[in-house]
């Protein structure tokens, strides 16, 4: 084997492969023990290429990719040795590393597009035939028919049909996925996915139109045109920068979307995507164990679920999961499976997009396991929840009771209106409040002009119906925030917060103007009385904050000035109001 001088041996140790011959030297043997490395180095790659936790996305751009790099690598190659036996084969080595572009860029545009289910077994290999076809005649070169040499080495060739083969079934490739990322584009994709289908053709038509421009200058027109070396390669690397660029700035490849798939992978429930026409997108591991579906696959969810036992029956379910628009729906399952039988829960959830559904969401959860503990633990509580609920109902009750007694302690059982104690207690709080915030408020009390009379006359049953009635008529006068308790006897109390003293007077008024209007049934023959009240007002506009020290004390003043008032107010003529200073 000859050794061509300068520096160039030491380079083509890398490419160079040994030549058997009747004497085989210790170099011949180091050849090959470094082709051999390079042959397991790159079964490696393509073993954790394959088995690696990547999207399919990721894994066919790379295979594109690294399809790209060959060209320029077996280009350079061929020009470090002048042994035509080299220069051919890395020749068809790098044409080889050409001819599968065409297949990966067309699986890579079907994954880009969103249509995944299109690449089932069937349509794989129909897509991949041409081009392992046109890899094993590119290396055999039967007879020439791909490429010969003119002169003594393959510095300058002629090519031969399998080349325009080749030529020709890369632009086949290049039509097709041409045609579904305009169609893909077309039909209302969302804006992401109008990014990365226009980067994606881009990049595309800038390697074609160098390839297509190197075919033209330095094969078809090589007679007429002078020879530009290097157009191909140089496309590749445009169009290979200008992915890089894209894919960063619109974040094709996500890390996120490897996240998901890695998430869903680990669930222990199956998990399916469908698209809006059933097909099935992406499913997980625990799915596949359980339905013999792929992607690809249709799954019409009516035909799953026939030959199974459904509780409660299918029609909710089908209605929420057909419906227009589609609902969330879940339902439980029971299948055979290895003479036992297993629960399962089937969730579907719509994706909708602009109110338009464009796929779902199939969750299969085995709820076995649990059926059985929910089903022993029921057997063995049943007492136990009886029990239970006689304690709930034993507890309603004493609640009820204890409900009672509070509003018993805290009300009058004639009136229905607050005691004095609990008056007096709720005014305590109140006071300090406005005291400390310089709140007004007023203080009402009044009691029923001539009641003793009433009660000599007409007999306590009736004095009783009075005292109900003037309460039950105060109340639907005062405000909801307004606070009306029974004082004692015939003798009322009311609390006004935020009630200035114009405030309070006009109540006042109102409150005496309706007990004045009402009539008490006295129970003989038809015969109704009316009543009329006295009324002490005393408002509170500017608070000393010197008697939040004695607050009881200062309550006990306040309710003093009102009586003072009050018995002013009868001693006046009664039915009047009379304002405290």
């Amino acid at each position: 084997m000859p050794i061509v001088a300068e520096n160039r041996f030491v380079i083509r140790l890398w490419w160079k492969l040994p030549i058997f011959s009747n004497v085989v030297t210790s170099l011949e043997y180091a050849l090959w023990l470094d082709f051999g490395l390079f042959c397991v180095t790159s079964a490696l790659f393509v073993y954790m290429f394959i088995s690696s936790s990547i999207t399919r996305l990721h894994k066919v751009y790379l295979a594109f990719h690294a399809s790209l790099l060959l060209w320029p690598l077996c280009q350079f190659a061929s020009e470090t040795t002048d042994d035509p036996f080299f220069q051919a084969f890395y020749l068809k080595f790098g044409f080889a590393g050409i001819s599968v572009v065409g297949v990966a860029w067309t699986f890579f545009a079907v994954l880009l597009s969103g249509r995944s289910y299109l690449l089932n077994r069937r349509s794989m290999t129909a897509l991949a035939i041409p081009t392992v076809a046109l890899v094993i005649l590119i290396l055999l070169n039967p007879s020439g028919a791909f490429m010969e040499p003119l002169g003594e080495d393959y510095t300058n060739r002629v090519y031969g049909p399998i080349f325009w083969a080749m030529v020709a079934v890369q632009f086949i490739y290049l039509a097709l996925s041409s045609a579904l990322l305009v169609r893909t584009f077309r039909d209302q994709a969302a804006p992401r996915q109008r990014r990365q289908i226009r980067m994606a053709m881009t990049g595309m038509i800038i390697l074609a139109g160098f390839a297509l421009a190197d075919t033209f200058v330095n094969i078809l027109l090589d007679a007429e045109l002078p020879n530009v070396t290097g157009l191909t390669s140089l496309g590749i690397l445009f169009s290979v920068i200008y992915f890089v660029i894209a894919i960063r700035r619109y974040g094709v490849f996500d890390v996120v979307r490897i996240a998901q798939v890695n998430v869903v992978d680990s669930m222990s429930a199956g998990v399916a995507v469908l698209d809006e026409h059933d097909v099935v997108l992406e499913t997980n591991r625990v799915f596949r164990r359980l339905f013999d579906i792929r992607t690809g696959d249709r799954l019409r969810i009516e035909s799953l679920l026939e030959p199974l036992d459904v509780e409660g029956g299918v029609d909710s379910f089908l209605h929420a999961y057909r419906g227009n628009p589609p609902r969330p729906a879940q339902i439980e399952v029971t299948f055979r499976e290895n003479d036992a039988f297993r629960h399962v829960v089937i969730h579907g959830e719509p994706i909708l997009a602009n109110g338009a559904l464009i796929g779902r969401v199939l969750t299969f959860q085995d709820v076995t396991e649990l059926r059985s503990l929910v089903e022993s633990s029921y057997r063995q509580n049943e007492a136990l929840q009886q029990r239970n609920r006689e304690l709930v109902e034993m507890q309603a009750e004493l609640y009820a009771m204890n409900q009672q007694l509070e509003r018993m302690a805290i009300t009058d059982s004639l009136t229905g209106c607050y005691n004095r104690r609990y008056l007096m207690q709720q005014l305590e709080h109140e006071i300090m409040t406005n005291i400390r915030y310089n709140i007004p408020f007023a203080i009402f009390l009044f009691d029923i002009d001539l009641f003793k009379s009433i009660n000599d006359v007409y007999g306590h049953l009736v004095g009783d119906e009075v005292i109900k009635n003037t309460a039950d008529t105060v109340r639907r006068v005062l405000r909801r925030t307004d606070i009306v308790a029974r004082y004692g006897g015939e003798e009322f109390t009311v609390y006004l917060p935020h009630t200035n003293r114009a405030q309070a007077l006009m109540l006042a008024e109102r409150i005496r103007e309706a007990v004045s209007a009402s009539e008490i049934s006295t129970g003989k023959d038809g015969q109704t009385i009316r009543v009329t009240i006295s009324m002490g007002v005393l408002a509170v506009e500017d608070s000393d904050p010197s008697r939040l020290d004695d607050v009881k004390e200062y309550l006990r003043e306040l309710f003093a000035k009102a009586d003072a008032a009050l018995y002013q107010a009868k001693n006046g003529g009664r039915n009047r109001i009379v304002a405290a200073d």
